[in-house]
């Protein structure tokens, strides 16, 4: 690709850059309060002190208590916390040996759920998806048994942007007493995530998908929920997360997170309408082409499509070609391709699932971004049909 090239990123839900507000926040605690958070010394407690503040920051847009933010390494360890967490201590205290979800969470929930199935020996209910990719609230309370410890249903797919009913959820969990957690890394700057709102136990996001440095997550704890350490090591983040806590990266995710709740509604409505019309002019200009996941219930910045008789991830080579940055459903094993798991489980058939497309839209789109791809795409498409 010529450096002349105009180069268009449409995959913020993979990673987004840095804020420049949020580098310049970090660069103090890289080397001049660069103590750790556990010394006695002025050092450590100046380092203390802005973890703190950092995870005060957290808790206003959370609607939480600070004590109830713990600072993980990553969206991905947030969730194993989460999960087996509240798995292993409910086998610990003998409450019983069921989980639930759904069959399009990401991998750090979907592999870690098999996980505790097939090596520690817990039952797993997942709980089908319809064409969307919206579950049902009333079939999520028809798996709940007497001995169901955990309920985990992301907020909103990476795949295809739905939004998934988590108070309705929530309120079901509630009755019924079982805690419930929500893998929110997507969600985060994009949907409300006041957690009594949501009515969830335990939540996870990540900061390099609001434009936060990457190596760094949270998981909030609803107080009073019983959690046993998926790390072992020292007491850090009140004996939840042993390990030096990066402190740096915990300034930086507050104030990434700060940044991108102040702007939330007004970027919101900006990128759904670029969403739409990127949406509608797919739909127009390609046959056999379909939009995936909630045409209403979505991320304001997510479109995402399947094309039958392509193969998503040349797509997304090609559009590569062209200075597009896009991003494939369909995972790939031995350099084979194979159909998107998420698109397979909404029920498309095998030929549509394989053209999987995600489309994601950021801070730096324009409208004539969107103009470039619905010049491009459809050119590229019509060229791997033949």
């Amino acid at each position: 690709m010529g450096e002349s090239k105009h180069r268009i990123y449409m995959d913020h839900s993979a990673t987004t850059p840095v804020d420049p507000q949020v580098v310049e926040a970090m660069r103090p605690y890289w080397s001049e309060v660069f103590g750790n958070t556990s010394s006695a010394h002025a050092w450590g407690q100046a380092a203390a002190a802005a973890l703190e503040k950092a995870r005060e920051t957290v808790a206003q847009v959370l609607g939480c208590r600070p004590s109830e933010v713990v600072f993980t390494g990553s969206g991905t360890e947030a969730d194993n916390l989460a999960i087996r967490g509240v798995a292993w201590a409910a086998r610990k205290a003998e409450r019983g040996n069921h989980l639930v979800t759904i069959p399009i969470e990401h991998h750090a929930v979907g592999h870690t759920m098999e996980q505790l199935r097939d090596l520690f020996g817990f039952e797993v209910t997942v709980v089908p998806v319809d064409e969307h990719g919206r579950v049902d609230p009333d079939e999520v309370r028809r798996a709940m048994r007497p001995d169901t410890v955990l309920v985990t249903v992301m907020t909103a797919s990476n795949e295809v942007g739905t939004v998934q009913p988590i108070p309705e959820i929530g309120a079901i969990c509630r009755e019924r007493g079982i805690p419930f957690h929500t893998d929110a890394v997507q969600a985060a700057g994009r949907l409300d995530l006041h957690v009594d709102r949501l009515g969830v136990d335990l939540l996870s996001i990540s900061a390099h998908k609001f434009y936060g440095p990457k190596g760094v997550g949270v998981l909030y704890v609803r107080r009073g929920t019983d959690l046993v350490p998926a790390l072992t090591g020292g007491g850090h983040e009140r004996g939840r997360r042993p390990g030096t806590v990066n402190v740096a990266g915990a300034v930086g995710l507050a104030e990434a997170l700060r940044l991108a709740e102040e702007m939330r509604e007004e970027e919101n409505a900006r990128l759904q309408v670029l969403r739409d019309r990127l949406i509608e002019g797919v739909l127009e200009n390609i046959p056999d082409g379909r939009l995936t996941g909630h045409p209403t219930e979505r991320l304001a910045h997510h479109a995402s499509f399947a094309f039958r008789g392509v193969e998503g991830a040349s797509v997304v080579v090609s559009l590569d070609l062209e200075g597009i940055a896009a991003s494939s459903g369909a995972a790939c094993a031995e350099g084979e391709p194979a159909p998107s798991g998420v698109l397979t489980a909404m029920g498309f058939p095998p030929e549509w699932a394989i053209g999987a497309l995600r489309l994601t839209l950021g801070r730096a789109n324009i409208e004539e971004d969107v103009d470039t791809v619905l010049e491009v795409l459809p050119r590229i498409i019509a060229h791997l049909r033949r």
